[in-house]
């Protein structure tokens, strides 16, 4: 009897250290987001499926962000695609089968903002709500939802693309925008920049359901995707139930081809007259710059809001103070792919000339009067200041992040502080020098007509 006791508590034994065994290859097994790195309180993960997801936890204020971001916008349109891109963002608000009401369950959930935005490079989505778990797993359980299940359906295409359209109509309506669209596909013969965002009025009325379809399926799959939570939260359980909706998603066995048209070096100045019914005129040049990850892009930030902050740009100076113009807005886009410094202005159609003409001598004329470092200094403090005060918003934060993963890297959001911090006058004025050319330049001018 002792023997057979023994031997029963030896195989209860051996049974129990199998089960262990068994249970711990289990969890072994079970696969986990692999830390990628750390950088100032931001931590990347990445999952089998070859989804890219940030960590910022940020508890100075009771909300929390989940911000997905596909990397597909309108450089990677097609032929008769063009505005797929924007038009699909759209279609994402339409429901899947488990929230077949996706602005309902936000704001059940106590959602004040959510949005969804496209632009050359991405298309992004994203809302902020009150933190908690519940909450937490819900906004992550509808990104994962949606990336891969929305209804994309006929009868909903037919009501977005009349909001789409009305939106394209707005932006027709708007002299500096439609103006702005004409000059920046000027410049761009061949790259996909020079094509809004907005796109074609025809592509929007006429795309197949079948082709949205099969951009939807193409390009939102979760290695071509990134997640970003940031706010009050934690980050153990943000990483539990990140594993849980986008772990559970399949990684496609297609494999997305890389875009790789490049623009040409502009050969020569090209100029744009767009007449239309209006009362105000404008004015507008853009010069082609590089990618957003090139060195010298820092440079040529520092240089555009040199020429154009308000009250001591030189263009506002040149501009606004002199009363030729009234309004005056400029921005430096650092893009995937090298982008634009574009520049606008609008005025009383008598003064058009004035403003053309003193816009470009103020732009082309830093050669013979170069940006003073004390300019430099005065721009990039203001440049600076704006990352700095960023984060007091860690929704913005967010979106800043997958913005710069857009450009190729996320990483670059903290490289680009680091070089803006070492611009220096010599630096702005070498790409002053090798950008604001004449060779390299588009002007357009918007004549206003009685009807």
């Amino acid at each position: 009897m002792k023997t057979a006791r023994t031997s029963r508590a030896m195989a209860g034994a051996l049974a129990a250290i199998i089960a262990l065994a068994a249970s711990t290859s289990v969890i072994a097994d079970d696969p986990q987001p692999k830390k990628i790195a750390t950088i100032e309180g931001i931590t990347e993960y990445q999952l089998d499926n070859g989804l890219r997801v940030l960590l910022f936890p940020d508890a100075s204020k009771p909300v929390v962000t989940v911000n997905l971001t596909v990397f597909v916008g309108s450089r990677h349109e097609g032929y008769g695609e063009t505005g797929m891109a924007h038009l699909l963002e759209h279609m994402l608000f339409k429901g899947t089968p488990t929230f077949p009401n996706i602005p309902k369950s936000l704001q059940d959930h106590g959602a004040k903002f959510f949005n969804g935005t496209t632009w050359v490079d991405r298309t992004n989505y994203y809302e902020t709500l009150p933190a908690s778990d519940e909450n937490l797993e819900f906004a992550i359980q509808l990104e994962a939802d949606r990336m891969v299940n929305s209804y994309v359906k006929r009868e909903d295409l037919i009501t977005e693309m009349t909001v789409v359209r009305n939106e394209f109509e707005a932006g027709e309506n708007d002299p500096q925008h439609i103006l702005s669209q004409r000059i920046v596909a000027t410049a761009f013969e061949w790259h996909n920049y020079g094509k809004s965002t907005i796109g074609n009025r025809s592509d929007i009325e006429r795309v197949p359901i079948d082709n949205l379809q099969r951009f939807y399926r193409k390009f939102y799959q979760p290695d071509n995707a990134m997640l970003v939570v940031a706010g009050k939260f934690d980050e153990a359980k943000a990483l539990t139930f990140i594993q849980k909706y986008f772990g559970a998603l399949k990684k496609p066995a297609r494999k997305l081809d890389t875009t790789y048209t490049e623009e040409p070096v502009q050969d020569g100045e090209r100029f744009v007259t767009l007449r239309r019914a209006g009362s105000i005129a404008a004015v507008g040049a853009v010069y082609h710059v590089p990618a957003g990850s090139h060195p010298d892009f820092a440079a040529i930030e520092v240089l555009e809001n040199a020429l154009t902050m308000e009250p001591a740009g030189r263009l506002y100076k040149a501009l606004i103070e002199t009363k030729k113009a009234n309004k005056l807005s400029g921005a430096a886009y650092g893009w995937h792919d090298p982008g634009i410094i574009e520049i606008s202005a609008a005025c009383e159609p008598d003064k058009l000339d004035d403003v053309r003409n003193a816009m470009i001598e103020t732009l082309e004329n830093v050669a013979k009067a170069p940006i003073t470092q004390e300019e430099v200094n005065r721009s990039r403090t203001q440049l600076l200041k704006a990352r700095e005060d960023l984060f007091a918003d860690s929704a913005r934060v967010a979106v800043q992040l997958s913005e710069w993963a857009a450009n190729g890297d996320w990483r670059l959001f903290f490289l680009h502080r680091d070089r803006l911090e070492k611009v220096t006058a010599a630096d702005v004025n070498r790409v002053a020098a090798t950008y604001l050319i004449r060779s390299n330049r588009t002007t357009g001018v918007f004549i206003p007509t009685d009807k």
